[in-house]
């Protein structure tokens, strides 16, 4: 355990004896290798050989002769060398949990996944009585791949309004654990990656989908909280791509059906959003945001978008069932779930407090993992359509007793036609 006392110790002699040695460089050489850390602690990230070679006990030690003061810069370039290869080890893996926690802090790791999982849900509904499971993959990962880049774009540009915000000031390019250039770098490469693996694997629109909504969040969203409260639609637009995205990228074109859980991220965004936006209001002033929220000091009209945008998502589950896109069993599981929303957004309407906000602000984390799985679960994998321009298919998946039956009947018409003529 090294002590505050033997680096004091050291570092004094070190710029004692460069006052008054023949050599100047001395304590500028130990200097640039960064050895101490400016809490005045030996830096930790350095091995253990390193820090014992730079600060070997707490005893004071006889000052360097000019001769070892240039041995001591020889010593330290070629004490790497023959460091064991366990600590070259320790020192490879300790970089790259380094760099590895920035690419998934850069990337919003957790938020890329919730994308994923819209794209991927979008997918399996185009996919009809079949899905892809290497379609499915790819297009996941390409998705995480594109979202990754725009999250990361995202913290380049409002690298100085995070610096002043609570929320936001630990993040690697504020805190400096990763410099501009390199994240540019990560985040040009992964959506390069994921949008061409995309047009791969997929097909072109689903590519261009990808490409075009890195675009609307990176250079259009993300400049515009800057400049009107208006981003938080934009931002809503973004939202609501990936599972058209994904549907896309299963049956190769954009039809009503495919809108319909789009159309439920978008509205559920907005009170999502709003609900986040009151919460944080003090920290997004800070930051320089201009949110819906910091023209409403009451609170009145944030929480009346909030509760329209949630009725708006109360059809939904209608037209789902309306559409054949799933069983009557989604229509009420999504007409309960939707009631749950709307009445803590009313509630927030009625009582505009932190503590409503927050309850809204968990209805809605709760509301959007339900109807994706009601979705899927209830949904009718009778799209002949999709079957006919996916033929090869992995998976097939059972479909309803109506079908089946009518299928049935079909080939016994087609066997009795057969022998009669």
């Amino acid at each position: 355990m090294w002590r505050n006392s033997a680096t004091v110790s050291f570092s004094s002699k070190l710029l004692s004896y460069s006052s008054s040695s023949a050599n100047p460089n001395y304590f500028h050489y130990a200097s640039a290798f960064s050895i101490f850390s400016p809490n005045g602690v030996v830096d930790q990230a350095l091995s253990p050989s390193h820090q014992r070679f730079y600060c070997s006990s707490a005893v004071p030690s006889p000052s360097p002769s000019s001769g070892s003061v240039i041995k001591l810069g020889f010593l330290a370039n070629k004490s790497d060398a023959y460091l064991p290869l366990s600590l070259k080890a320790r020192d490879a893996v300790q970089l790259a949990r380094h760099y590895g926690r920035c690419y998934w802090e850069l990337s919003k790791a957790r938020l890329s996944m919730l994308v994923v999982a819209t794209s991927g849900t979008g997918y399996v509904l185009g996919s009809g009585n079949a899905v892809d499971l290497a379609g499915l993959c790819y297009t996941c990962a390409g998705t995480m791949m594109v979202a990754a880049s725009a999250n990361s774009l995202n913290q380049v540009f409002e690298i100085n309004n995070d610096a002043k915000m609570k929320r936001t000031r630990l993040r690697p390019l504020p805190s400096g654990r990763i410099a501009i250039p390199h994240a540019v770098t990560w985040a040009s490469s992964v959506g390069f990656a994921g949008t061409a693996l995309l047009a791969c694997k997929a097909n072109m629109l689903a590519a261009g989908l990808a490409a075009s909504n890195l675009v609307l969040y990176a250079f259009v969203y993300t400049p515009l909280k800057q400049v009107h409260p208006v981003n938080t639609w934009v931002g809503a637009v973004v939202g609501a791509i990936p599972p058209l995205l994904g549907w896309a990228a299963a049956s190769g074109q954009i039809s009503l059906n495919g809108l319909i859980l789009p159309a439920a991220l978008y509205f559920w965004q907005i009170p999502h959003f709003m609900a986040l936006a009151y919460l944080c209001r003090d920290d997004y002033a800070a930051g320089g945001y201009r949110m819906f929220s910091l023209a409403d000091a009451s609170g009145r009209r944030t929480a009346a978008v909030a509760f329209r945008n949630c009725l708006y998502l109360i059809p939904l589950g209608f037209i789902a069932y309306d559409w054949g896109v799933a069983s009557g069993w989604f229509c009420v599981e999504s007409s309960v779930i939707t009631l749950a929303i709307s009445a803590a957004a009313f509630s927030f309407y009625r009582d505009r407090t932190t503590q409503k906000a927050r309850r809204m602000f968990h209805a809605s984390l709760l509301y959007l993992p339900v109807f994706m799985s009601g979705l899927l679960f209830h949904r009718l994998s009778d799209n002949p359509q999709c079957l006919a321009e996916n033929p090869n298919r992995i998976i097939e998946l059972p479909s309803f007793p109506e079908a089946v039956t009518e299928s049935e009947e079909d080939d016994q018409k087609k066997k009795v036609s057969h022998f009669l003529f």
